[in-house]
């Protein structure tokens, strides 16, 4: 998930706007409540698919737009409709992959098929470039292509999240269109955002599809986020696709997120010039990371995850005894858990800085994304099945994040998920619930994949 300064400010503004118009709720009064931690696995179990029903039940049909195709983006705190509604690629593109995965998942979601088609059709017949390929970025309510700073930009991440809904509705339909579109949509980002010199692909494009292979508006050409999100979504693709080229790829890119991108400690490096040296500061006070932060952080978010993806990948290619994988994304996986984690609450926190001459790591940035907090979830549940005697005990580590989760995250009024944890921000339950950075991706797959592996202990 792309985390970006305009975003982050339209969050906090929100923030402040509410705590002017309605009595603020105090962490103190959050923590005056008293609960015990469920660990019985049915009851975990009974508990998620409860909270995944009630999901797709608020999400669907509220954002299908029957009128101009695709699905509405802004929603309200109270699950209303409200905003401008225009339909990024990424946000359509995971809604595709979010019905079409639970559909093949669950069979009692019959309709998610329909709803899967219905994005599946606006992708095909709105926001793929009939002249030049590729998917457009971002269009408004009625399709209309959308300039960014008076101009139409692509991306690579945004692409590849055409191909990871393409992909999964193929899975669940049998329609060959949506897998021709997909192979399209591959073979379209290895001519233009592939870089064949040092591997790895450049993030932005112009419309024709002209890599910015030194950078964009002061953003480095090449980043983690984009790489690992093509890293999920080529797997899916190759999971129904076993092409030569994207076998190369995918191990490509395998490669050098675990051996290039993720640091000694066991952290990721954000973003990185043309020929992958990392983009670092080495900051020596916490002021002067202000204006740099987007750039040079340690994201446990993105950390946790990541060591799921890599071995979600290692698997696809079918790399048996890929203990280099295992071993780096349990390490991962530890640095999030012992450098990240509130000891107080529960829940990981958005950002922390390793100074120049401190050992430790620095929390700068206390706020708990909720995207974040479900990655959390779903690596500590694999891990407790890959490494359950190990000393730091991931299934107790996963009951204590479901335990924050139903607290502080969970809209137990309106329903759904807030956009971040209300102990550190209570306001944020008055934040939308959707928006083009917002859906249901995270947490759809997040609650799947433990809900299949609980199943699959019981």
């Amino acid at each position: 998930m792309k985390i970006n300064k305009r975003r982050l400010l339209t969050i906090y503004s929100s923030s402040i706007i509410f705590v002017l118009s309605f009595v603020q709720i105090t962490s103190a009064q959050i923590k005056e409540k008293t609960y015990k931690m469920e660990t019985n696995r049915d009851t975990v179990l009974f508990e998620m698919e409860h909270v995944l029903d009630n999901m797709f039940k608020l999400w669907y049909p509220l954002s299908i737009d029957s009128v101009d195709g695709g699905y509405y983006s802004d929603i309200n705190y109270k699950w209303e409709l409200e905003g401008d509604q225009n339909k990024m690629i990424v946000t359509q593109a995971r809604h595709v992959w979010s019905t079409a995965n639970a559909a093949m998942f669950y069979k009692k979601y019959d309709y998610l098929p329909k709803v899967a088609k219905h994005g599946f059709e606006f992708l095909k017949n709105v926001m793929w470039d009939k002249k030049y390929g590729g998917f457009y970025n971002l269009v408004d309510r009625k399709g209309n292509v959308i300039k960014e700073g008076g101009e139409i930009i692509k991306n690579a991440y945004g692409n590849a999240f055409a191909i990871y809904g393409l992909a999964a509705y193929f899975k669940v339909s049998g329609d060959t269109t949506a897998l021709k579109l997909a192979e399209e949509t591959f073979n379209w980002l290895d001519k233009h955002s592939y870089d064949p010199q040092y591997g790895g692909y450049f993030q932005f494009l112009s419309r024709d599809g002209i890599p910015f292979k030194t950078g964009f508006r002061n953003i480095p050409p090449k980043d983690q986020n984009s790489s690992i999100h093509i890293l999920e979504c080529f797997t899916e693709l190759y999971n129904v696709w076993p092409d030569n080229k994207l076998k190369e790829r995918l191990t490509s890119l395998l490669h050098i997120i675990r051996d290039k991108f993720v640091t000694g400690k066991g952290y990721l490096n954000l973003f990185f010039k043309r020929d992958l040296t990392p983009v670092t500061f080495n900051y020596s006070k916490p002021d002067e990371l202000k204006n740099s932060y987007e750039l040079d952080h340690v994201s446990f978010g993105h950390d946790i995850e990541t060591g799921y993806l890599m071995l979600e990948a290692s698997e696809a290619l079918g790399l048996k005894n890929d203990t280099t994988t295992l071993r780096i994304a349990k390490k991962m996986v530890d640095h999030t858990l012992n450098n990240g984690w509130d000891k107080k609450v529960g829940g990981i926190f958005d950002g922390g800085y390793y100074f120049k001459g401190k050992s430790k790591i620095s929390i700068v940035r206390k706020t708990k994304e909720w995207w974040s907090q479900i990655e959390a979830l779903n690596s500590c549940l694999l891990m407790s099945e890959l490494f359950p005697n190990d000393k730091i005990n991931y299934y107790k580590k996963f009951c204590e994040q479901w335990e924050y989760i139903k607290k502080y995250l969970i809209d137990n009024t309106y329903g759904g998920f807030y956009w971040g944890g209300i102990d550190e921000v209570p306001n944020i339950k008055f934040t939308p619930k959707g928006t083009i950075w917002k859906g249901n991706y995270h947490t759809s797959r997040g609650l799947i994949n433990c809900i299949r592996r609980l199943k699959s202990k019981g």
